[in-house]
């Protein structure tokens, strides 16, 4: 195990959405994350990337959104992220379970996974999603958002990827990623970077019976590891391209720099760095108000306003009734 740090965690999960208004209104209104970047897809400008996560868009909290109007459903399987995980205190199970029974929302009965309670749940486009209670998680929730500090979702806690079999997957996790076999249990394996904390966890799912995704509403495009800065990114980038994959140049994302890769199973991994951050055009406290566009679409600013539809912004109408 490599003990540098290139790769601190997750830095955030992107999947594929229908409804710009109902995707801001499960993650905003439900979930009470904070919208703190509300922009345009780099490579398609007609169409959203909205950004939530905690107060400050901390890497390891960021589930961002294209939702492309009237995109097909996509179908869970082999080859994707197919599950993404956040980390409630240990104490709020019943208060979700309350929540999603009065918004109905499709969730399982909690389970036991490990030593934590999960409880599984679906968005409106039927994105996979879960919940993991546990007493690990030293973050701060969303300070002053609409769900009560002792119950709000501080972060990802893992992300779970299915594969038709893990050897290879776990190889460029371990000597690539600088992650760490840590527990099995059945066809799950977990692995964890840094010191295995929430926001640090990957779980293979593996075997033939499942079949493979489909890409479309509802799911995964692409998983993001958090890298700390530009030299850490170079270095990520050398060690996967000499394990013979194919990693893009470095892309400029405004708020983050990135590259791209298919890892083993044909999932999209994305390693991006830790700044320069989402206040590098709002300030903090003005985070997700106003639609930000790179620098080289702002002279189409009225034709792009004019194409993407307005959303609205309405906690109170997801206010708890206990």
């Amino acid at each position: 195990m490599k003990t540098s740090n290139l790769i601190t965690g997750l830095h955030h999960v992107t999947a594929m959405a229908s409804s710009p208004q109902e995707n801001v209104d499960f993650y905003v209104g439900l979930l009470g994350l904070r919208l703190v970047k509300k922009t345009v897809n780099f490579d398609a400008p007609d169409v959203y990337h909205l950004y939530y996560g905690d107060e400050s868009g901390n890497p390891g909290s960021i589930m961002t959104f294209f939702p492309f109007q009237n995109m097909k459903p996509g179908r869970h399987g082999k080859g994707q992220a197919a599950t993404t995980t956040f980390s409630i205190p240990i104490g709020s199970v019943e208060y979700w379970l309350k929540r999603f029974d009065q918004f109905k929302v499709k969730h399982k009965s909690p389970q036991k996974r490990f030593d934590e309670v999960v409880i599984y749940f679906e968005d409106s486009d039927g994105l996979g999603l879960e919940l993991i209670a546990n007493d690990k998680d030293p973050r701060a929730p969303f300070t002053y958002g609409h769900i009560p500090l002792e119950h709000a979702i501080r972060g990802f806690y893992s992300v779970e990827i299915w594969e038709n079999t893990y050897e290879r997957t776990e190889a460029l996790l371990v000597n690539q990623l600088e992650h760490e076999f840590i527990a099995e249990e059945g066809p799950r394996r977990r692995y964890k970077a840094k010191n295995g904390l929430p926001g640090q966890v990957i779980d293979i799912v593996w075997g033939a019976d499942n079949p493979y995704g489909v890409n479309g509403s509802g799911t995964v495009h692409h998983v993001a590891f958090d890298t700390p800065s530009d030299e850490d990114q170079l270095k990520v980038r050398e060690a996967v391209q000499s394990a013979g994959f194919n990693p893009t140049p470095v892309i400029d994302r405004q708020y983050f720099h990135s590259i791209y890769f298919r890892e083993p199973g044909g999932v999209l991994f994305e390693v991006a760095t830790t700044p320069p951050g989402f206040s590098y055009d709002e300030d903090m406290e003005h985070l997700g108000t106003d639609l930000k566009l790179p620098p080289w679409q702002e002279h189409r600013r009225a034709y792009i306003e004019g194409l993407l539809a307005p959303i609205v912004i309405n906690p109170e109408k997801y206010a708890s009734a206990h």
